[in-house]
């Protein structure tokens, strides 16, 4: 198990990730509802549900928006939504995947191509990058769950495959199919996770200058900015002293 992978995923500033707390609340009760909607309404039944509930509460998100998401799925008034991957390309030559929950595709098509035209970048056929990534697995920590040794030893203990720890935190990896038994033991050992979801991990990073880098976050943020849009993954690397140089 290596210590340290190096990857950076979309969550790159703490400013934007503080931006916007309702439309994010927005987005975590569309997840919920969703996952409500196409399982069991009982979390400890219904693991997209479970992890669902968990990041919602990770984000600080009211037990009553929670509950209110859940009862929207029970009560059949739910919209029904799609889940559709867009893939394109940024500034830079960056890879990007884009999550999207959508009840109107063409909306959101129309959107997530004007966005990456706007941005500097294009949006690719289904396929065109995302086999330069794999779809794993991605438990989050806050810094204070521990040191590094500590987060390491519990995760090799829970059977996870890889760690990156840093002063903003522990990302800790597994397979697609090891993240809910992985996540269970993890949650004994070192308490309630940030984040637990599904994520795209980059075979190979590009390291961007400042003024590409600029440009990709612009983009990256404009992506978020959408209603439809659940998560951005990218397989850049800002190194941190350009990082520190940016807006």
């Amino acid at each position: 198990m290596a210590g340290h992978s190096k990857f950076a995923n979309i969550k790159h500033r703490k400013g934007a990730q503080d931006k916007k707390r309702s439309a994010m609340f927005s987005k975590l009760s569309r997840e919920i509802t969703v996952a409500a909607k196409m399982g069991t309404p009982d979390p400890d039944m219904n693991p997209r549900l479970r992890l669902a509930v968990n990041n919602a509460k990770g984000q600080s998100m009211p037990k009553d928006n929670i509950q209110r998401a859940i009862d929207k799925a029970i009560g059949g008034d739910a919209e029904n939504y799609e889940e559709i991957r867009y893939e394109g390309f940024g500034p830079g030559g960056v890879s990007l995947i884009v999550e999207a929950l959508t009840d109107n595709r063409n909306r959101t098509v129309t959107n997530v191509r004007t966005t990456f035209s706007r941005g500097g970048g294009n949006m690719g056929e289904s396929g065109s990058v995302s086999h330069g990534f794999e779809h794993v697995g991605l438990i989050v920590y806050p810094a204070e769950a521990g040191d590094e040794d500590t987060i390491l030893d519990a995760a090799i203990e829970a059977g996870a495959e890889d760690v990156q720890s840093s002063e903003n935190g522990h990302d800790i990896w597994t397979s697609m199919e090891g993240l809910h038994e992985v996540a269970g033991a993890l949650e004994g050992s070192l308490g309630e996770a940030g984040t637990v979801k599904l994520a795209w991990r980059p075979s190979v990073e590009v390291s961007l200058d400042a003024d590409n880098a600029q440009k990709l976050l612009n983009l990256i943020d404009a992506l978020e900015e959408d209603d439809d849009v659940q998560t951005v993954w990218g397989n850049y690397d800002i190194p941190d002293d350009v990082m520190a140089g940016l807006e």
